[in-house]
Parts: C-alpha cells; structure tokens; sequence
C-alpha cells in the first residue's frame, strides 16, 4: 500500500493530480479539505478559507501538528488500498506521515497568474475571492514559525517529487506517469 501525500500552491493543480490518481489508478482520495468541511459544518460555521485555516489550526494546537492528517492515515489503513492525502500544510503532518514505510510527497506549484485563474474557473466557494486577496492567503499560508499553522514553502521543499503545473494537462499527467513509473506503482 503506497501512500501519496500531496502539497502545493493554492490552484496549482493538487485536486487534478488527486483526480489522475484515482481514475487512472484507482487510488483512493482522503481529503483535508473535506475533513475540515465536515467539522465546520458540525459546528454551524461559515465554510471559508479563514474558517478552515481557522479550525485546522485550533485542531493542531489542541491535539498535535500532524492531528487531521493522523485522522485520515487511520482511515487509509482500513482501506488497505493506494492512497492519497490531499492538503498537506504543516511539516509535522510529513514527519508524523514519514513513519509509514510508502510515504511519498508530492508537491505542486505554478505560475501565481495561471493557479488565480484557475480557482476562478473551478468557482468552489472558497475561490471567489480577488487575485490581491488570493495572493495574500498564500503569503499567510507560506511560512510560520508555529509548528501548528500552515508552513506550504517548507512542505514544498520537503516533497520528494515536484511538479511545476504551467503547461497542458497532458504534460502534468505525463510527468506524473512518469513519477508513478519510476516508484513501480
């Protein structure tokens, strides 16, 4: 059982990896995004970006670094079945999924213009927002010091396979068969 994490930049294309995976290899998706989702709604809080942000921090405080990811990781060994975890935001959430034996972190990043554009498309209720508020969220989520709050740079520098998604889905699908190749997966 391999297990992919997968990290990046706002709109750079984790979702497409996440959907490449799972229709072409039939990983199964466990979702950061969705976990949280849930216990926002649990709570009767607005589903935003801030609110997330918000509860995964508090969540990391209360319990450990890596506490959503540990969450999911306990739903993937049930399934005994490729996986993918998708938003890994901390580096505690790396090393706590280091300790599995087929953990491999994928990071994916692109051009600010191109992921703005994007999460315009794609119109999920966490997107509708200005490209100056977009790229202010990223900066907020980039770095921090707080081993409980986002730290995307140092995850991103922590993956063990990045891919720069400026082209054709084509070529992300490629490079990302060819990563797949190169693991015997």
């Amino acid at each position: 059982m391999i297990i992919i994490g997968i990290t990046g930049t706002l709109g750079a294309g984790k979702g497409t990896i996440v959907e490449y995976l799972v229709g072409k290899r039939q990983f199964v998706h466990y979702s950061v995004r969705a976990f949280l989702t849930e216990e926002i709604e649990q709570r009767n809080l607005p589903v935003n970006r801030d609110t997330m942000t918000m509860l995964a921090n508090e969540l990391r405080a209360a319990h450990s670094p890596s506490y959503v990811t540990d969450q999911l990781l306990i739903r993937a060994r049930q399934c005994n079945h490729h996986c993918i975890i998708e938003s890994i935001r901390t580096p505690g959430e790396i090393t706590s999924l280091r300790r599995c034996a087929q953990f491999v972190l994928f990071a994916v990043d692109g051009d600010p213009a191109i992921r703005y554009e994007r999460i315009i498309r794609r119109g999920s209720a966490t997107d509708s927002i200005s490209f100056e508020t977009f790229l202010s969220n990223e900066q907020r989520e980039m770095q921090s010091t707080d081993p409980n709050h986002q730290n995307l740079a140092e995850c991103i520098r922590q993956a063990d396979y990045t891919f720069s998604n400026n082209g054709t889905l084509e070529e992300l699908h490629r490079n990302i068969e060819e990563v797949l190749i190169h693991l015997n997966i």
